[in-house]
Parts: C-alpha cells; sequence; structure tokens
C-alpha cells in the first residue's frame, strides 16, 4: 500500500532526482569538452575504427557474427550502428555524442535510485557529480569505447528494482546483459531481492521477464549465424591472461626480480602473456573471480537484502568480476562509475576515493605508457632469452 506521505513526497524526489541529474550531466559536458585538449587528445588509442567497420557492415546489409566477426554480444550492435547513420567521416563525433548521452542516461538513473531510497541531498548532488567529472580521472578512453552504453543499462536496472519496478528492472538488465556479459553478476542479487521484497512467484515472473528479453535479443542471431554467435561468446571465455590483468601485474613483478621471463603475444586484439605459467595464472584468477562473486551473493543472501545493500552489493560484485578478471581493458573501470557511487555511507566514501585513485593511476598507465611498457617487457625477454641461449651453448 503506497501512503498519504510517499504519495506527496514522490513529487519531491522527481524533483531532487531531476536537478541531480543535470547537475551530473552538466558536470560530463565539462569533462567531456576538457577531454578533447591539452595531453588528454594525445596518444589515443582508440577502437572507434573497429566499431564503425561493425557498424557500416550492418548498414550495407551484413549480417553481424554470419557474414563479419563481432567479438561483442548482439546487444552491443546499436552502439556501433547509430553513429554509422552520419557521414563516414563523421562517425567519431556522432559515436562520442552518442557515449556522453549514455553517461547522461546513467547519471539520470543514478538520481533516481538514490531518491527511491531516500538518500539526503549531499549524497544525491555528490553522486552525480562524483560521475559526471570521473572521466577526467579515466581519460580519453572513455570517449572511443562503448562501455558507457551497458554501463547506463545496469544503473537503467537498478534504478527500476530500488523504485519497485522489479519486472521492468529485471528486463533491462537482460539488455545490460545482451551488451556486455558483466552485469549477469547482478542476476542473482536482483531475483533475491525481488523474492524477498515481492514474494517467490514475482521473482519467478521477473526471471522469465529476464529469459524472454535476453531471449529476443539473442535468438535473431542464434538463427541467422548460430557458429558465429557462438565463437563470439566462447571468444570472451577463451581468451589468456591479459598484460593489465591483475595476475599479469605478479608475474611481471616476478620478472623484476629475476624469477619469470615474459613472453607478450598480441592475440583476441589485446597484449597477453603466453606460456604455461600465465595460463595457469589465468586459470587460477578466473577461479578467484567466481569465488568472489559468489562470496558477495552470499553475503547479500545472509543479510537485510534491502535496497541500499542491493545497491552496495552490486558495486562489490562488478568490482570483483573487475579486479579477478584474466582480462581486465582500462574502459572496464567504467562499469563502476554508476555503481559505487550508490553506495551509502564511510564505506560508499571509502570506495569512492579507491575508484577515483584506480581511475587517476589507470589514466597514467593507459594510453601513455602502455606501448612502452610492452616493449620494454618484449625486449627486456629477448635479452633474457638470449642469454640463456648463450648459458646453454
Amino acid at each position: 500500500m503506497i501512503t498519504t506521505r510517499e504519495r506527496s513526497s514522490a513529487p519531491a524526489d522527481l524533483r531532487r532526482a531531476a536537478l541531480a541529474a543535470a547537475l551530473g550531466a552538466a558536470c560530463l559536458l565539462v569533462a567531456w569538452g576538457l577531454l578533447h585538449v591539452g595531453f588528454y587528445d594525445r596518444n589515443q588509442i582508440v577502437d572507434t575504427p573497429r566499431y564503425q567497420s561493425w557498424g557500416e557492415d550492418v548498414l550495407d546489409g551484413k549480417v553481424p557474427y554470419r557474414d563479419f566477426a563481432v567479438e561483442y554480444p548482439p546487444g552491443a550492435l546499436p552502439a556501433f550502428v547509430l553513429p554509422a547513420l552520419a557521414a563516414h567521416v563523421d562517425y567519431r563525433p556522432w559515436f562520442e555524442a552518442l557515449m556522453w548521452g549514455c553517461g547522461a542516461a546513467a547519471i539520470a538513473f543514478i538520481a533516481l535510485a538514490l531518491a527511491a531510497v531516500g538518500a539526503g541531498d549531499t549524497r544525491l548532488y555528490a553522486a552525480t557529480a562524483f560521475a559526471g567529472l570521473a572521466p577526467l580521472s579515466l581519460g580519453s578512453v572513455v570517449l572511443t569505447r562503448f562501455d558507457l552504453w551497458p554501463a547506463a543499462l545496469t544503473a537503467g536496472a537498478l534504478a527500476a528494482l530500488v523504485s519497485g519496478r522489479n519486472r521492468l528492472g529485471l528486463g533491462v538488465l537482460a539488455l545490460a546483459v545482451a551488451a556486455k556479459v558483466y552485469p549477469a553478476v547482478l542476476l542473482p542479487l536482483a531475483l533475491v531481492y525481488t523474492s524477498r521484497r515481492r514474494g517467490g512467484r514475482e521473482a519467478a515472473v521477473g526471471l522469465a521477464v529476464f529469459a524472454a528479453v535476453l531471449g529476443a535479443v539473442l535468438l535473431p542471431f542464434a538463427v541467422l549465424a548460430p557458429d558465429g554467435l557462438r565463437q563470439s561468446l566462447e571468444r570472451q571465455v577463451t581468451r589468456p591472461l591479459q598484460i593489465e590483468s591483475l595476475g599479469s601485474a605478479a608475474l611481471l613483478a616476478a620478472h623484476q626480480v629475476g624469477a619469470y621471463v615474459p613472453h607478450v603475444v598480441t592475440t583476441f586484439g589485446s597484449q597477453n602473456l603466453d606460456g604455461g605459467l600465465p595460463d595457469a595464472v589465468a586459470t587460477i584468477q578466473t577461479a578467484l573471480q567466481a569465488v568472489a562473486v559468489f562470496a558477495v551473493w552470499a553475503l547479500f543472501i545472509r543479510g537485510r537484502s534491502g535496497p541500499e545493500s542491493l545497491l552496495a552489493s552490486s558495486a562489490a560484485a562488478v568490482a570483483a568480476f573487475v579486479a579477478f578478471g584474466k582480462v581486465l581493458s582500462p574502459q572496464f573501470l567504467i562499469w563502476l562509475v554508476p555503481l559505487v557511487p550508490l553506495v551509502a555511507g564511510e564505506a560508499g566514501l571509502v570506495a569512492a576515493a579507491l575508484l577515483a585513485s584506480a581511475l587517476f593511476l589507470t589514466q597514467v598507465w593507459f594510453p601513455y605508457r602502455y606501448w612502452h611498457v610492452v616493449a620494454l617487457f618484449a625486449l627486456l625477454a629477448s635479452i633474457s632469452r638470449r642469454r640463456e641461449s648463450l648459458r646453454s651453448s
């Protein structure tokens, strides 16, 4: 039952959310402009040429996964196709405009979610301002990756769930999973939350909505190009240990003390460590990733599983998925930008500070020093192998 107080406070909450969203969007607009000047505009490593090729192929009538390979799930295609509607030379500006729109939408969903849980003005405005200014800490990678699209969908799903629109939330979450797989770690949290708030039957209906939406996105491609779609999904699972991952960092540190000789290769569109030891580390890291995510789920199930807990656990689950993954690209931090500001209290402040530090340190590394480090380790590995060859001879 909705009380008179709740009815009267709803418009006020919407007004607060709208003002906070406007503040965040203004911060994002300023940040977006600054990303095009000075050192931000130099040494960029971009993915937009690949996106443009895929988008233009679709507009030419080619079927993704059948007529050309795409490494991302079908839900990502709108982010590639829509900017391709513009002239060929205008693809990147249109892509950036689309990503800005996704970022602004994510900020609006942050505001709606926090208003729904009764957050105070300070927390509400600080969260949207943080999300708006976060691109300045991460750098130009925000402009040329499509990750703000699934990030916005994920934030929208959470906003719907904590606002009591469970079926809508699970449907939007399915769209997020169809765009990039990582939001799937939120599904058990969403189902437990729905079950405890609305009952098991409603959770079952929500799961059916999730499955129907996900099926509607995937099924056409599963029929038209089953092998290509399967290979696209397998590609994400079978990737080797990326040079930026946590396990790779440990191996590269071992190299500094002479305990390991790295072999850097370019495969799967990234720079990775090749060999039996990196493969073993990748397996261990994947197991740790699963344990960390399951631990978040278990803590959520054992707790109250309320709205605030859902927001905090969602941020924790995605953070665990990112930190322990055998692939850790800089753009993965974009996934956390709409989630960490949702965490309440001192834990939220600490999490926001850690995320801001991670964003900044990532920019120090990428893109300015990335190729230098890759080349350095390749050179050092070559020297080490030559020394070993001379010793053996």
